[in-house]
């Protein structure tokens, strides 16, 4: 299987937001040309996020003007550290990308070519509407800004600005913070999709890894039990190496998830049904959503290497000599002690650590409306 069909969509939207540089511009200038054009992506970013910033520090008075930009601002940041972290990692995603490209990943015989198409088109459907749920509420937002706003007068977002703007410079100003935001967006869709797409790979070889163990049971001579031992152990090796790449990112969208969802609530309260708490429920879907696919495929991954050692019972172990039985073995105790992704040390990612971020959010949230009445 040829390297570029590898998460084939999911790093084409990489090269959108200016991560990945296709793999056909190998000629210095369109490296270059591309280097310019992440420069641009990144400054997009990052000119939404500070002038945001200096809002809360120089003009954010009442709590309701810091919930009204808070919820927002943390989105920007995540987009910020996730776009400088995915810059600082592009060799790093290269080598787990290439890993997967060879032995003992890649995959040999017809069954296990159809494994990994079958987890390749999985991660194509769920980056593609993950997609559309993001640009869904981003457009939303932008309709619902354009109506009520834009003809107000204001901007989509609070943020600073040292001048008294024209009707010009207030129309560039709206339409700067449109693309920012629409850029962010794009580098969350990219990160989340790269990391669980990768997540989802490490089923894919224990589902392989499977398939090549009753091969073994069923003595083809291509394949030895030493070769799955070493697969096994390359698994575990493959998810560290994933996890400690990206372990910042996912502890920081831990974080800011549960202080969004509850900015959000808090926010939601305050409001009746209207265009602005259509756009709140939306967004806090799709926070909610981004958050809930880190613990979802990362409680697959958890089901998968467990799983592995009631399923060798399955093959026709009881043909094998004494020394692949050993090596049976070997792959049965590793898989007592299962692959759990983790922010920090401390937070796994399963569905039990999704209840626990709603339930962290809901007491957050309780306490404010607490102090609120106080």
């Amino acid at each position: 299987m040829e390297k570029a069909k590898i998460m084939e969509f999911t790093f084409k939207v990489l090269s959108v937001v200016g991560v990945w540089p296709p793999d056909s511009w190998t000629s210095s200038f369109k490296r270059a040309m591309y280097n310019v054009y992440s420069a641009f992506i990144t400054l997009m970013i990052f000119t939404l996020l500070i002038p945001q910033l200096l809002d809360i520090i120089l003009n954010v008075k009442t709590t309701e003007d810091f919930a009204d930009i808070f919820y927002m601002l943390l989105a920007v940041a995540m987009s910020c550290f996730k776009m400088t972290n995915l810059l600082i990692n592009r060799k790093n995603i290269k080598m787990l990308k290439n890993i997967l490209s060879e032995r003992p990943f890649i995959p040999v015989e017809a069954d296990e070519m159809e494994i990994r198409r079958k987890y390749d088109k999985s991660i194509h459907q769920k980056t593609f509407w993950y997609t559309v749920l993001a640009e869904v509420t981003l457009m939303w937002t932008a309709l619902a800004s354009f109506l009520t706003d834009f003809r107000s007068g204001n901007l989509t977002f609070r943020e600073w600005t040292p001048y008294n703007y024209s009707e010009t410079m207030f129309c560039v100003i709206y339409v700067r913070q449109l693309i920012s935001t629409s850029m962010g967006a794009m580098v969350n869709i990219a990160c989340d999709s790269m990391i669980c797409g990768f997540i989802l790979h490490v089923c894919c070889q224990f589902e392989i890894l499977e398939c090549r163990l009753k091969k073994v049971a069923l003595d083809q001579k291509n394949l030895r039990m030493g070769d799955c031992v070493h697969q096994h152990d390359c698994i575990f090796k493959f998810a560290f190496m994933i996890n400690e790449h990206f372990k910042p990112i996912i502890t920081i969208q831990f974080i800011v998830s549960m202080l969004v969802v509850c900015s959000n609530l808090y926010q939601l309260a305050k409001v009746t049904l209207n265009a602005e708490s259509l756009t709140l429920m939306l967004y806090t879907t799709s926070m909610l959503t981004q958050i809930l696919i880190y613990c979802w495929f990362g409680n697959e991954v958890k089901i998968k290497s467990v799983q592995l050692a009631a399923n060798i019972f399955e093959i026709e172990w009881l043909k094998l000599d004494r020394s692949s039985k050993k090596d049976l073995l070997i792959i049965m105790n590793r898989s007592l002690v299962p692959i759990e992704f983790s922010s920090a040390y401390i937070i796994t990612m399963n569905v039990d650590s999704f209840v626990s971020l709603l339930k962290t959010s809901y007491s957050a949230y309780t306490l404010l409306k607490q102090m609120e009445m106080e």
